[in-house]
């Protein structure tokens, strides 16, 4: 009797494996959307204030001057400081980083400058720049060695009128940690770990991102792509390589 003629079909030997791998990688995906469940209610956890704070380091962020905050436009750059300050933490007070000269080590003062707004940030209601504060800013164009390509920010034009302050680096609130969530994502991690399911997984939810594709593909190449197989040597020569 002929197998197509039964009221079912009998699975092949190709599609139970198949069907095998596609379950595995369905609970995957189940355990990936599971760990950032947790993550996500971790992250909801509030912060409870400690009994005794203690010291951790030193920061530094960007100040008022002392005359520009007794100045009648004061209150006007201490609002626009709230949108461009940049806080830095180190362990030592004078903020000092190796640095090799001439086959030695030195130490040099780690430098620190305001913030270099993005067009995204420029035109983004979060920073919500006004007019004015749009008028303290420059645009430069600079290239970037890695994504290869030119990017556009806008740097503030008058970087003197704030001074750097350096002060203890106190914690004072720690998060609150929920057991229940730290044993079932410590779980899930050393499963992941111990049958070597991150690549996998990552295929799965992320898909095949590499890091040639990451800043988008380069230009020069898609032309190229887009002259037919069985052209000319004058088309591609038209293409500036």
């Amino acid at each position: 009797m002929d197998i197509h003629e039964l009221p079912y079909r009998i699975k092949s030997a190709r599609r139970k494996k198949r069907l095998v791998k596609t379950d595995q990688d369905k609970q995957l995906i189940r355990l990936y959307k599971k760990r950032s469940e947790l993550w996500e209610q971790q992250r909801m956890l509030p912060m409870v204030p400690l009994e005794s704070p203690y010291q951790r380091g030193w920061k530094r962020f960007f100040v008022l001057r002392a005359d520009i905050a007794h100045s009648p436009r004061a209150d006007f750059y201490n609002t626009l400081l709230h949108k461009i300050n940049t806080v830095e933490h180190h362990h030592d007070k004078s903020f000092k980083r190796k640095k090799r000269r001439r086959g030695r080590y030195g130490y040099e003062i780690r430098r620190q400058s305001l913030r270099e707004l993005t067009p995204y940030l420029w035109q983004s209601s979060k920073l919500n720049l006004s007019e004015q504060e749009k008028a303290c800013f420059t645009q430069v164009e600079t290239y970037d060695v890695i994504t290869r390509r030119q990017e556009v920010k806008y740097v503030f034009t008058e970087p003197w009128r704030y001074t750097l302050k350096i002060t203890p680096h106190i914690i004072t609130h720690k998060k609150l940690l929920n057991s229940n969530i730290e044993q079932e994502l410590d779980y899930i991690e050393k499963y992941i770990q111990c049958n070597n399911l991150r690549g996998r997984m990552h295929v799965l939810t992320n898909g095949r991102s590499g890091y040639r594709w990451k800043y988008g593909s380069l230009g020069k190449y898609d032309h190229i792509k887009k002259v037919p197989k069985y052209s000319t040597k004058e088309a591609y020569c038209e293409f500036d390589f």
